[in-house]
């Protein structure tokens, strides 16, 4: 109850002061300008990808497939650039990819009625293979000549803020836009918190949920873009990676309820901080990659029991075919 009371939102935030300040203190390297430049571009990627998750999340569903989203169509510019394509064309490519991965997830869920997290999980490997079976002739997707100038958007500063995080602070503007500003985002409230409701009132819900996959692959796939212009190159299997459960992790301990139709962008602003924060502590730490999987899981596991005493589910919000 006094969870409640003060909101998750503010205890996550008062939680990462915390651990920000004893990190600070007690862990050499930790507060070096250096590393703080490091957290905060790890902290824009992740951030973005849990952006396009909270859209998803907030209309109660999930994706799954943010990750394939997130390598594959940026590794296909990488790779059209290097076969000698143009940017502007290589880039075009990866857009409708993502735009068509996005409309294929959201058909799958909204007409096809098909669980979102079978669906994504399904269409996410699916496109993950394809990648690297079909589009790329490496697992590292190398840089080349003609992305000469592409990389300023993950390595670049304006005033000594890198550009990355310029980037997050843009899409985070979108999105809150979009959510609390739009008719749109008053439908995917309206969709999560109760979808029966929502279709029986006459919102057009199966467009509004093909419309969330879509703006999530295509912001998964911005993410991408940043990333690799931030690294020089796209890790095609990063696929096989732990990101999608710090992408949940950013936004369950943001405080945006898996029961749908509660939470916003400060959420993922709160979530991003603290998980970044305490993957970078964990690095500096020197805990084994293995170690950093066990801490996030129960982690993530006490968010998802806070969250059902938080934001729990009962028969007339509960619905069939939900997360």
């Amino acid at each position: 109850m006094t969870l409640k009371r003060l909101g998750q939102q503010e205890v996550v935030f008062a939680i990462f002061a915390v651990l920000f300040a004893v990190f600070a203190i007690f862990l050499p390297g930790f507060a070096t300008t250096q590393n703080m430049l490091t957290l905060l571009q790890n902290v824009a990627v992740l951030g973005i990808l849990g952006l396009a998750m909270a859209l998803i999340v907030i209309g109660r569903g999930i994706d799954i497939s943010l990750i394939a989203a997130l390598a594959v169509p940026p590794g296909l510019v990488l790779q059209m650039v290097q076969d000698g394509h143009s940017l502007p064309v290589s880039m075009a490519a990866a857009v409708a990819l993502a735009f068509v991965f996005g409309l294929v997830n959201g058909w799958l869920v909204a007409y096809a009625e098909v669980p979102s997290l079978f669906a994504t999980l399904a269409t996410g490997i699916f496109l993950a293979g394809f990648g690297q079976a079909v589009l790329f002739k490496l697992d590292v997707v190398q840089w080349s000549t003609g992305m000469s100038g592409f990389e300023h958007l993950g390595q670049g500063t304006v005033l000594g803020i890198p550009v990355s995080i310029i980037a997050f602070a843009v899409v985070c503007l979108v999105v809150a836009l979009l959510l609390r500003q739009t008719r749109i985002g008053a439908y995917v409230y309206a969709i999560g918190d109760n979808p029966f409701g929502a279709r029986v009132t006459g919102i057009p819900s199966r467009p509004i949920i093909v419309l969330q996959y879509v703006l999530a692959a295509l912001i998964g796939c911005f993410a991408g873009f940043v990333l690799a212009a931030s690294v020089n190159s796209m890790p095609t299997r990063i696929f096989n990676s732990t990101l999608i459960y710090d992408v949940i992790l950013v936004v369950v301990l943001g405080g945006i309820g898996l029961s749908g139709g509660r939470g916003g962008v400060l959420n993922v602003i709160i979530g991003t901080l603290l998980i970044g924060t305490m993957l970078n502590g964990m690095t500096i730490m020197d805990i084994s990659y293995s170690g950093q999987n066990l801490i996030k899981g129960m982690v993530l596991l006490v968010a998802v029991v806070v969250d059902s005493f938080l934001n729990p589910r009962n028969e007339e919000t509960a619905q069939q075919g939900d997360i």
